[in-house]
């Protein structure tokens, strides 16, 4: 049995991993300031004498005794990070500095959730973990881009100068119960707006690509990043191999639904990327991890949740 911080534990991701090491028998120490998180998220778990919450900003330094640290702490939705920059990208950067502090000075693991939106709107497909990526710097997502580059720059810098103990995961488009109403990303938008008889939304032509990965999918891979060899750091793409247009996506949400809604389309947003495709097979190698659960069974499964929250 460990002790594990997760920071930003009341998030999508965090209350998820927190559930899945608290069912393994850790005791699970949650960090969050609840900015973008929900205590919904993690209601069902308070119960559990294994789970102990602190509610902190990440920002801040802090002293706590405990065996690994998963670094979860900063706003991942663009409707969330583009309205709060400046916070988004100091949560990233002060954020990581603080995990890796604690992490060097207790030499103990710390693994850094960072994303595929490190790779910008990419020119080389699929993206693998090599590819330096194609980021506008100072366009409006950059915050979130640029901040979690400078995470994984971090970690890499601490490692070297300090031996400490890191791992790095690059996140891909993963959805699933437990998403905000207000995310602001696809998968939930379509949802919503399906299950509200509503227009659904398509920005471009739709010919836009994605890889979507289920929240257990993510799950099971992070957990096997922490546990992975000690001379493996990463960074590794955690996602999906499977590429879906956003037409495709709208109309298969459409059918599962039943909805009547309409799809209109709009103009794309500046810098949005055009087409996103993981290559996995760094993380089929080295974590013997792939993701098991297919589209349509996934979103079944995001679509009931919706169902009873929007009751």
């Amino acid at each position: 049995m460990k002790k594990i911080i997760i920071t930003g534990f009341s998030g999508f991701l965090g209350s998820h991993l927190t559930e899945r090491l608290l069912k393994d028998g850790n005791e699970v120490i949650g960090i969050d300031n609840y900015f973008t998180g929900s205590k919904h998220n993690v209601a069902h778990l308070l119960p559990n004498p294994k789970l102990e919450v602190i509610r902190h900003d990440v920002t801040i330094p802090y002293l706590i005794q405990c065996d690994e640290i998963y670094n979860f702490a900063c706003p991942a939705s663009p409707v969330h990070y583009q309205r709060f920059p400046v916070q988004t990208i100091n949560t990233s950067v002060q954020g990581m500095i603080n995990a890796l502090e604690l992490a060097t000075r207790l030499n103990i693991r710390v693994l850094q959730a960072s994303t595929s939106e490190v790779y910008g709107d990419p020119l080389v497909h699929p993206q693998s973990e090599d590819y330096n990526g194609n980021v506008k710097v100072t366009s409006r997502r950059a915050c979130y881009d640029e901040g979690k580059r400078c995470a994984e720059t971090l970690c890499m810098d601490y490692h070297r100068q300090y031996l400490t103990q890191v791992k790095i995961v690059r996140i891909s488009n993963t959805y699933g119960p437990r998403m905000a109403l207000n995310d602001g990303r696809v998968v939930s938008n379509f949802i919503i707006q399906a299950l509200k008889g509503d227009d659904i939304t398509i920005y471009g032509d739709g010919s836009q690509t994605r890889s979507f990965m289920y929240v257990n999918d993510c799950i099971e891979g992070l957990v096997r990043m922490m546990n992975s060899g000690v001379y493996f750091y990463g960074p590794v793409n955690i996602g999906s191999s499977f590429e879906f247009t956003m037409n495709t996506l709208a109309e298969t949400i459409l059918t599962l639904t039943k909805s009547k809604s309409r799809i209109v389309y709009r103009e794309l947003p500046q810098d949005d990327p055009k087409r996103r495709q993981l290559d996995i097979s760094l993380a089929k190698r080295q974590l013997n991890w792939e993701p098991e659960v297919n589209l349509v069974t996934g979103l079944r499964k995001t679509i009931d949740y919706f169902k009873k929250i929007l009751k």
